[in-house]
């Protein structure tokens, strides 16, 4: 009984705990049109970022993860908050009409702005990615920028 108990108020104060961390939902537009969600840990201001949706103009889908680190927060303005990050992350596409999954490597690096005043969180970002699969490795929007637009809560 006490095991359960134990667990029960564990599993309830990470519920907590992460109920309270800040996050974002939005879009990604850029090589292609993602659906965005970012998800910020802890004190600190890194954030893990996932990204599905379109892969390309080519009828293809992906899904990406990227952990962000904050590298800098400059305080060029009073009301809301500027960020500089960047960080490594995993992606699997299937590209066009192959039925092939790819998987890759990829970087983020961007600058990302947060209004103080309403709920809206702007970035842009340059992600390049490498995918591996069916023998061959696949680069097309290797250096693809992407304008994000999600609500912050």
């Amino acid at each position: 009984m006490k095991k359960t108990l134990l667990i029960i108020v564990a599993a309830l104060c990470f519920a907590f705990a992460a109920s309270a961390q800040p996050k974002a939902l939005g879009v990604r537009v850029g090589y292609g049109t993602q659906i965005s969600y970012e998800h910020y840990l802890g004190a600190a201001s890194d954030f893990l970022e996932f990204d599905l949706g379109l892969d390309g103009w080519n009828g293809g889908f992906s899904l990406d993860g990227v952990w962000n680190f904050m590298i800098s927060q400059p305080a060029w303005s009073s009301e809301g908050s500027w960020g500089f990050y960047g960080g490594p992350g995993a992606s699997m596409a299937v590209i066009g009409d192959e039925n092939i999954l790819h998987i890759g490597l990829l970087g983020n690096l961007g600058l990302e702005y947060t209004f103080g005043s309403i709920p809206l969180n702007l970035s842009l970002d340059v992600r390049p990615r490498i995918l591996f699969g069916n023998g061959t490795v696949y680069t097309n929007g290797i250096f693809s920028f992407g304008l994000g637009l999600r609500y912050a809560f």
